[in-house]
């Protein structure tokens, strides 16, 4: 676990107004919102109204999967959006041009046995975090945990986002990972009662153990 700052906690697939409200009131630091078609999570419409009314402590962030600068702009632009989490191929280049525009860079990584971790120095510098995911064909959201063992092959110095497949159960095994770079966890599909749609007492129990509230 990070010793030196608390873990930030992000919580994805959102997309009903009052599951976003509810879970505002847990006081998460991310939201992510998924742009990518092809996701059963795929967010056509948000409420501004409800988006709005997000304190400005959460960060509204954007998941596209090799969508165009121009849609990119456009849905951080409609919505407000903070931070932009891109899980498909996108380069370096592209990377540091979209951080050109005052927004934070995640840039996610499908992990298994046979990732290559040196694809990622092209990235140092291009991007605020890096986010480790399972690797799957649809880019996330698979509700399957990879071999976190595999994290100590990680040599540089960008922080990360931990996803794939945590719940309630798993949180303090990932908290034992003894890592200053170890910036947050990804919260998704082992907390829906059904696509994009949150189980809020379920993240409740999570998000404070997380941040080390009593039950």
């Amino acid at each position: 676990m990070n010793a030196f700052n608390p873990i930030k906690i992000k919580v994805c697939g959102m997309r009903e107004p009052e599951n976003i409200k509810a879970l505002s009131s847990l006081n998460p630091d991310y939201i992510g919102f998924i742009f990518y078609p092809p996701s059963k999570r795929f967010v056509h419409l948000l409420d501004h109204q409800t988006l709005d009314q997000l304190p400005d402590s959460l960060k509204k962030t954007g998941v596209f999967v090799n969508a165009s600068k121009e849609d990119i702009l456009e849905k951080t632009s409609l919505y407000h959006l903070n931070a932009l989490q891109l899980h498909g191929t996108e380069s370096p280049e592209f990377c540091r041009e979209l951080r050109e525009s005052d927004l934070e860079i995640i840039k996610a990584f499908g992990v298994d046995e046979d990732f290559d971790f040196e694809v990622l120095k092209a990235y140092e510098g291009t991007v605020d975090y890096f986010l480790f995911d399972t690797k799957t064909k649809l880019h996330g959201g698979s509700g399957i945990t990879f071999n976190w063992e595999l994290l100590n092959k990680y040599v540089l110095n960008t922080p990360y986002f931990l996803s794939g497949g945590l719940d309630v159960e798993n949180i303090h095994e990932a908290l034992k990972i003894d890592d200053e770079r170890f910036y947050a966890l990804d919260l998704n599909s082992r907390f829906e009662i059904e696509p994009a749609l949150k189980d809020i007492d379920k993240l409740k129990l999570a998000i404070n153990k997380i941040k080390g509230i009593p039950a």
